[in-house]
């Protein structure tokens, strides 16, 4: 517990290896145990096929849900499951107190086939600005973490962006086809350019670790929800990257945004894609 004197720097400086601990005992007690043991009636359907939901997403989320309040008191939580029960829930975002911003699985699909590239991410926002996240991926054990500015680090480590080798196509992760519509398609066609080699993105939030530590030229995603992208916006940023809607404005957590929008390696090659966006 923190004493309300405190401010959410003083938190973040002394209570950041606490917030650690509670995604890993999430991760250890409610998504691993069930990782390539799914039961039948342990997978659900939210809107459709492509749009699932497992019992270790709604039982890691009331977990990390709890801990974090109580971590934190006078926080509030926005959780991709809660949001689902109850759409007001997601107003919290743009609250004058701190809101936690939980994924329990992000990567859903992955994880319920068993496939190891899931993550479970947590940012702490103020007034829709990122102030911190977790980027925790349990079935590798990398943990990557991100203060704003204090940088970003996997597993202890610094991450750099740096930017892409001159010459080389530049490989960009987009929505995947499932997940699109008509006109959004057509967008992301326009990644098709000479000087870019697109392909269907997996968990966003692994995808923006890979961006921030190199190993992926940009982003290219078509959604707004502030549980896939807050934590990871802000670890590309901390690592050097930087981040751009379709018409040249920065990504708001609380909506409303210019799609498709891009998260990259730097101002260049952010440009790069919104441009070949806009030509789609």
């Amino acid at each position: 517990m923190i004493e309300e004197t405190e401010t959410i720097e003083e938190f973040l400086a002394e209570r950041s290896s606490d917030v650690e601990e509670a995604v890993r005992k999430a991760a250890a007690a409610e998504i691993m145990p069930r990782f390539r043991r799914l039961a039948e009636h342990e997978v659900d359907q939210k809107s459709g096929p492509h749009d699932l939901v497992t019992d270790a997403d709604r039982l890691a989320e009331r977990y990390l849900t709890d801990t974090l309040a109580d971590l934190l008191p006078g926080s509030l939580v926005v959780g991709e499951e809660a949001v689902h029960a109850d759409p007001a829930v997601y107003d919290a975002i743009g609250a004058d107190v701190p809101v936690w911003i939980v994924d329990p699985v992000d990567g859903t699909r992955q994880f319920v086939h068993g496939d190891p590239g899931f993550c479970t991410l947590v940012a702490l926002t103020l007034r829709g600005a990122v102030l911190a996240s977790w980027t925790y991926a349990p079935a590798q054990d990398r943990l990557a973490t991100a203060v704003r500015g204090h940088g970003a680090r996997l597993d202890g480590r610094p991450l750099r962006s740096g930017s892409p080798e001159p010459g080389r196509a530049l490989e960009v992760a987009h929505s995947h086809p499932d997940y699109t519509t008509d006109e959004q398609k057509r967008a992301l066609r326009g990644l098709r350019a000479d000087g870019l080699a697109p392909r269907p993105c997996g968990s966003a939030g692994l995808e923006y670790l890979a961006v921030a530590s190199g190993a992926l030229d940009a982003t290219a995603f078509t959604w707004e929800a502030a549980w896939d992208h807050a934590a990871g916006l802000l670890l590309v940023e901390e690592a050097g990257g930087t981040q751009l809607t379709r018409t040249g404005e920065p990504f708001r957590l609380t909506g409303g945004n210019a799609l498709p929008f891009t998260a990259a390696r730097d101002e260049v090659t952010a440009r790069r894609v919104i441009e070949a966006l806009a030509a789609g």
